[in-house]
């Protein structure tokens, strides 16, 4: 008999809960704002909380989840007429890079390492950074990129050949030599320290991101 009963009660919270989130509008997954994700995480520990207990009374779990709904949707509503309260719970953009440039005072202020930031690039289909104008860090979590110009190459230069082919190689990160990528390149940390004082650097921990593509192209954006 209480297989039965967690059965049907699975069944009627399953039910309960699509049916809440769906009246709370359609966004996918990856587009939740923290707000609602916050929203949607509550909701669904309530159903399991119900489920957990089938001695407490389904109320119990159905009136929470109707008031998150009611807050959910009067904020929304709210917020559709409110700018700076929307941006209080929905966020706003978060520029990662400028005009070609690495904003790293906005990177801190998100906890947002290089590492999370390449690999959004190649998410995007952006395999150098020096191809990038701009990225904004959406509330969502999603990196908007929009890329530079394609500028015709110089003729009659003939640009260094390497080892490799491929995506750019960081060889330094937050003022720290990526020796292994050195080595992929065939060369060493005096070629890289020539190569940085030629373009009027002096140490390597004067340097926040630097990296090279295969073409020889750089991108070196330094500390400030």
């Amino acid at each position: 008999m209480d297989l039965l009963t967690l059965f049907f009660r699975t069944i009627l919270i399953y039910a309960i809960v699509f049916f809440t989130l769906r009246i709370m509008g359609k966004r996918e997954i990856g587009k939740l704002s923290v707000f609602d994700l916050v929203i949607s995480i509550m909701i669904a520990e309530i159903a399991v909380f119900v489920l957990e207990d089938i001695e407490k009374p389904l109320l119990d779990g159905i009136l929470p989840m109707a008031t998150l709904v009611v807050v959910q949707l009067t904020i929304a509503f709210v917020s559709l007429k409110n700018e700076k309260l929307r941006r209080l719970f929905e966020g706003k953009p978060s520029p990662i890079i400028q005009n070609g440039k690495l904003n790293r005072k906005e990177m801190k202020r998100q906890l947002y390492n290089l590492d999370d930031l390449l690999l959004q690039l190649r998410e995007n289909k952006v395999t150098n950074l020096a191809d990038v104008e701009f990225a904004l860090l959406e509330s969502s979590g999603k990196l908007t990129v929009v890329e530079k110009k394609q500028e015709m190459e110089p003729s009659g230069e003939k640009p260094p050949s390497f080892r490799y082919e491929g995506l750019p190689l960081p060889l330094i990160m937050d003022g720290k030599v990526q020796d292994e990528n050195l080595v992929k390149l065939g060369q060493t940390r005096f070629w890289l320290k020539s190569q940085l004082q030629g373009k009027g650097i002096k140490e390597f921990k004067d340097v926040f991101f630097c990296s090279i593509d295969h073409r020889g192209r750089w991108f070196i954006d330094k500390k400030r």
